[in-house]
């Protein structure tokens, strides 16, 4: 089994920037890509940002696009996401994910999500 765990999140204000990892471990996978999604309370999840895990070609939502920074070290198996320039409006759960597929480019399917980790941006 495979295993994501995020880390990072807290309390910020808005302006402020965040650096969420996402630590891959378990069984070995053949990792296409991976993401960042979102869930704020009362919203369906969002996706965030994605990465080739060869190549290293990102993808980005427009909401994001500019002010966050999606890369990973694959030595390390962490996928990053760095949140700069944060809005309340970013608040939410964030979730890292994994294919071992390919399913197009972003990534339509991913096999392995991580429990989340908590953002809040206050005003």
């Amino acid at each position: 089994q495979v295993q994501l765990l995020e880390s990072g999140g807290g309390l910020v204000q808005a302006g402020d920037s965040l650096k969420l990892s996402c630590a891959a471990s378990g069984r070995t996978f053949s990792c296409i890509s991976m993401g960042w999604f979102r869930q704020a309370p009362g919203k369906e999840r969002e996706f965030v940002a994605a990465i080739r895990c060869i190549g290293g070609n990102t993808y980005y939502s427009d909401s994001v696009k500019g002010r966050f920074a999606i890369s990973r070290d694959n030595a390390k198996n962490t996928l990053f996401l760095q949140m700069n320039s944060l809005k309340p409006e970013d608040t939410a759960l964030y979730y890292c994910a994994a294919s071992r597929t390919y399913t197009g480019w972003p990534p339509m399917k991913y096999d392995y999500w991580g429990q989340g980790t908590q953002v809040t941006v206050s005003s």
